[in-house]
């Protein structure tokens, strides 16, 4: 999978320590701009209400649509752990990119503890939180959708780690800083926050490999 035009080193500034000048470079029309404030309202309001929500909440008239956050008894609707809630979709998305299924659940655990509206003060989105310009190429038509955000951050994942020929601390640093930085420093970038992010997928990868036994 070349991605090169993709994600290139027009992504050369950090995912968190952006360039704003590529965001007038590529001259967003304004309904796309309008579109994508749209979703990230709602993505606030869905997080603001997901979050107020009890273990179980008893059934009303009010209709609750059910994701693979959330599963509906026939009695109540009740709020799954949140390390289980998106297996089935972490599983597949780890078989198609040929990924360790551990490797997108601590990205996730890292970028969001597995909040599907998580927004950064970036602008970055959802469960692995891709940048809205990321989310683009990558197809990722609603970042706050889980499935198509852990669909999108695996497909980003993989490319990181052909680009770093299997390296996956420089695969994990450029998820943070982005590519660019990786690819400028020859290395993870000497940066405090990118640094701690390594070490922190590293640790809870180690953690599940440890409770599996592997």
């Amino acid at each position: 999978m070349a991605f090169n035009d993709i994600f290139g080193l027009r992504y050369e500034h950090e995912r968190r320590h952006g360039d704003d000048r590529r965001h007038a470079e590529r001259g967003f029309a304004d309904r796309r701009r309008s579109a994508r404030r749209k979703r990230t309202l709602r993505g606030l309001l869905f997080g603001m209400f997901a979050m107020s929500l009890p273990t179980h909440v008893a059934k009303t008239n009010v209709s609750i649509s059910t994701s693979e956050g959330f599963v509906s008894t026939s009695e109540a609707f009740r709020a799954l752990p949140a390390t289980i809630a998106y297996n089935d979709a972490i599983t597949e998305a780890a078989a198609l990119y040929e990924l360790d299924p551990n490797l997108i659940r601590a990205i996730i655990r890292a970028e969001s503890a597995f909040n599907p509206f998580a927004v950064s003060r970036a602008g970055a989105q959802g469960l692995m939180q891709l940048m809205p310009e990321v989310a683009e190429e990558l197809n990722v038509l609603d970042p706050f959708d889980p499935r198509q955000n852990i669909f999108g951050g695996a497909r980003y994942l993989r490319w990181l780690l052909d680009r770093n020929d299997g390296n996956l601390d420089l695969a994990v640093a450029s998820y943070n800083a982005g590519p660019g930085a990786v690819a400028r420093y020859n290395g993870i970038p000497p940066y405090r926050e990118t640094r701690n992010y390594v070490k922190k997928v590293n640790s809870f990868l180690k953690n599940a490999k440890a409770s599996s036994g592997d």
